[in-house]
């Protein structure tokens, strides 16, 4: 059992606290026209959800670390704790980290988990804190380290660091970094674009601490205009336990009014935006109607049919 790893998170939180109140005085004090800023009930809201999701992941995590232990114990494979190879472990956790979060974009039922971290229409500090109390659904992405020899307690050590190094992407405040680290961390700029709603900022950037996945598998884009924070579709409440639950409604009365078996799986299995063929041909007639109208101008059907697929 790894008992030299360090608790990352509980050791981070006097600095979560100092740069949240940092940031916000900075608001207050110099404030930036532009900026999306802090809104009282939105960052009480993310708080809140930070602090239920740090309950709610003791719940989660009494069946997840039983697999991990069933796993670690089955395999032949084992992987010391040592500098370099905890190195390593961090480097395949990213790596993980990367298709579990894009993953957690494309198919509904796992967007319904992650659909909370995205439901501010702020950009802040706090915002890093609005976690889901759904976790459950992170765990199978990393069944593959496990078994590999990567022991449970460093695999959680690696993803708090993975955590932790994320809270401070979360701001308008910063820049552009330098070049060489722009082309290789994930920064606020990166993550400013992945937590957009413009259609062309939809589902990238999905790195936690290197955006060379991005880069390498196609999902990078930096940002060149100003991002618009929330939902395509934004949610307009402040309810914990709304914020929550949301997307799990919006699927139980999808698959409630589906017509036949396989369009209740496509609701839960295929992206947030999937329509049965049917509906969405009628989508886009009724676009081309109103591009046929007098006086009329359709958006781009695409566009408009992609818009609805983070609706919350």
């Amino acid at each position: 059992m790894p008992s030299n790893l360090p608790d990352v998170v509980l050791w981070s939180i006097p600095a979560f606290v100092l740069l949240t109140v940092l940031e916000l005085a900075l608001h207050r004090f110099h404030p930036d026209e532009d900026a999306a800023g802090y809104e009282a009930k939105d960052a009480v809201t993310s708080v809140t959800m930070g602090v239920g999701s740090l309950g709610f992941d003791l719940l989660w995590k009494v069946p997840i670390v039983a697999i991990y232990t069933a796993v670690y114990e089955l395999t032949p494979l084992r992987v010391p704790v040592l500098w370099w190879t905890v190195l390593l472990m961090l480097l395949a956790q990213d790596f993980l980290y990367y298709w579990s979060h894009r993953g957690h974009h494309v198919i509904r039922i796992l967007w319904a988990c992650h659909v909370v971290h995205h439901s501010s229409r702020k950009f802040n500090l706090t915002t890093a804190l609005r976690q889901p109390w759904t976790s459950w659904s992170v765990w199978p992405f990393y069944v593959p380290l496990v078994a590999c020899g990567v022991h449970p307690a460093a695999l959680a050590f690696c993803s708090s660091v993975n955590l932790v190094y994320q809270f401070w992407v979360h701001t308008e405040r910063v820049g552009r970094l330098p070049g060489p680290f722009e082309y290789v961390l994930n920064t606020p700029s990166h993550h400013r674009v992945h937590h957009a709603s413009q259609g062309d900022y939809l589902d990238r950037n999905f790195g936690g601490i290197l955006i060379l996945w991005d880069r390498l598998f196609g999902t990078f884009t930096p940002e060149t205009q100003r991002p618009v924070f929330g939902l395509t579709k934004n949610i307009d409440t402040y309810n914990p336990l709304r914020v929550a639950t949301h997307e799990y409604a919006a699927i139980a009365r999808d698959v409630r009014a589906a017509r036949s078996w396989g369009e209740r799986a496509g609701r839960i299995f295929r992206g947030p935006g999937w329509q049965p063929a049917a509906t969405a041909t009628a989508s886009r007639d009724l676009l081309a109607g109103a591009a046929a109208a007098p006086g009329g101008q359709a958006p781009d059907a695409p566009a408009t049919l992609r818009t609805e697929e983070r609706a919350g």
